[in-house]
């Protein structure tokens, strides 16, 4: 399977990766859907309710205090599946990664075109005046953070309610768009809008590289059951 994923990789013109939550897994950050994810933990307020808009503005220390313990893994470091990809992309193999992700560990890995679907934590801006803060701010940082000026500190990540940025959303999908081959992994592909992006590929080769079977195995020119550290370590660059 990989001497495949090899030869496609070598002969495509314009390679895209779209990446989930399943490419940090490695990284020892919990993915949401899986069975030991984050949303088949039992807490008083389900995950979901917790990262919403809603949720933020009406409780925002218990906001903060799930996004602290759950959400700011700045311990982690990339693995192997990041470092791949920013190796492809330093030697022309890959035009850019598309990631659902907000941890940062793309641009860690030396990533440099990377479009982040739903923000990331080391973005931080103050709803009264915009001023910026650090991931490690937020994380040092008791109850609600405030900034100079007293208004509330909130990290630049979409949460349920919200709209994704109109400019990365573009971005991704004319990238997608315009590739020849579209690389996946690290999904479930059950999260719209993100997983709807799929549909605007016409390209020639469809890999999904995931841990579990997805939708979109079917209609898919190459389909790997692993993870994805451990194929893209398996892969020239």
């Amino acid at each position: 399977m990989t001497e495949k994923l090899q030869e496609i990789i070598d002969n495509s013109k314009s390679t895209v990766f779209f990446g989930g939550a399943g490419i940090s897994t490695e990284s020892g950050i919990p993915d949401f859907r899986s069975v030991d994810g984050l949303y088949n933990q039992k807490y008083d307020v389900p995950p979901e309710v917790i990262l919403s808009h809603t949720y933020f503005m009406n409780h925002t220390k218990e906001f903060f205090d799930f996004y602290r313990d759950k959400m700011l893994a700045l311990w982690a470091k990339p693995n192997a599946a990041h470092t791949k990809l920013a190796q492809l992309e330093k030697n022309g193999k890959l035009d850019c990664v598309i990631t659902q992700n907000i941890d940062g560990l793309h641009q860690a890995a030396g990533s440099k075109n990377v479009l982040e679907l739903h923000g990331s934590v080391h973005r931080n801006y103050c709803m009264k005046c915009g001023k910026s803060y650090s991931a490690e701010y937020i994380l040092e940082s008791k109850g609600i953070p405030r900034c100079t000026c007293s208004g509330i500190i909130k990290p630049d990540v979409v949460l349920y309610e919200e709209p994704l940025d109109e400019f990365v959303t573009k971005s991704a999908v004319r990238a997608i768009q315009r590739a020849d081959t579209l690389i996946i992994s690290g999904t479930s592909l059950t999260v719209y809008p993100a997983a709807g992006m799929i549909y605007y590929f016409g390209g020639r080769n469809l890999v999904l590289i995931n841990r579990d079977s997805t939708p979109a195995d079917s209609s898919a020119d190459l389909v790997i059951h692993g993870k994805a550290g451990e194929v893209f370590s398996k892969i020239n660059a």
